[in-house]
């Protein structure tokens, strides 16, 4: 069941400055922050298709990595004839890690990676984090998107940030021991995990970050980066721009990532 539906033109909404914190008028003054993120070279998966149609491209959530949509993006291929592609996110998956983990900078990957593979303008959908990605890349660079979905999210501060830095702690916490066999170490990440996450569903989308290189294993998601930039995460970046293309908001029923709309949603940062 969804909730609403909307096919608008997307523009963020915005506070006058008169009724901005303080903090929030003076946080986008000169620094390194405002430079300009440098584009890491993203894992991806391109599935082939007619190159005359826009391809779609899918991007993953908090946690998550392309493999997330590997019989989605089949499906569509097969059922549209497009091109599918699947990315890893910066600090997911097989993509590179690094410090920075603003929407800024995972949209400056995009913009890298899209005309190198010759997707643009493209069917855009993101999911959760992936959709704050999607609109933040669709305001900044509209040529690039040929239509927008987003997927489970909206500009709308979240009030996750506790529960999600408590799986990052309770992932950093865990202690499996080296060589052990793959199956013991999956039961007992499992059995230490659930002390803090008691969902057996997300403890198994949790434990997919879970790999074993030679012997040792480890987390392929950056739990650093995540704990650093976790709170920012759940909010979404003030920009100016806005997005005139087609766009679908796809939000579930029973969805807790969606919060009733207030008409304030600006987040520092």
């Amino acid at each position: 069941m969804l909730r609403w539906a909307v096919h608008r033109a997307l523009r963020p909404c915005r506070l006058s400055s008169s009724r901005m914190p303080e903090a929030l008028r003076n946080s986008s003054g000169g620094g390194r922050e405002d430079a300009e993120p440098r584009p890491l070279p993203l894992s991806y998966k391109l599935l082939d298709g007619e190159a005359s149609l826009p391809g779609i491209v899918l991007l993953h959530g908090l946690f998550g990595s392309k493999a997330n949509f590997n019989s989605i993006a089949k499906a569509l291929a097969q059922r549209t004839g497009r091109r599918v592609l699947t990315v890893d996110a910066r600090n997911h998956g097989d993509s590179p890690h690094s410090p920075d983990m603003s929407y800024e900078a995972m949209a400056q990957d995009l913009q890298a990676l899209l005309p190198q593979l010759d997707l643009a303008p493209c069917v855009l959908i993101g999911h959760s984090m992936g959709g704050k990605t999607a609109m933040v890349l669709s305001l900044q660079r509209p040529e690039l998107v040929e239509r927008l979905i987003v997927v489970d999210i909206s500009p709308m501060p979240q009030s996750s940030l506790p529960r999600f830095s408590s799986y990052v702690a309770a992932m950093k916490a865990m202690d499996i021991p080296d060589e052990l066999p793959r199956s013991s170490a999956w039961k007992l990440a499992d059995e230490q995990l659930s002390l803090v996450v008691q969902n057996l569903t997300v403890r198994q989308f949790l434990l997919t970050n879970l790999v074993e290189i030679n012997g040792h294993f480890r987390w392929r998601v950056n739990l650093d980066a995540l704990a650093q930039n976790m709170a920012k995460l759940m909010c979404f970046p003030r920009l100016q721009e806005s997005y005139s293309g087609p766009t679908l908001f796809l939000i579930g029923g029973d969805s807790a990532l969606v919060q009733p709309f207030s008409g304030h949603y600006l987040c520092g940062g």
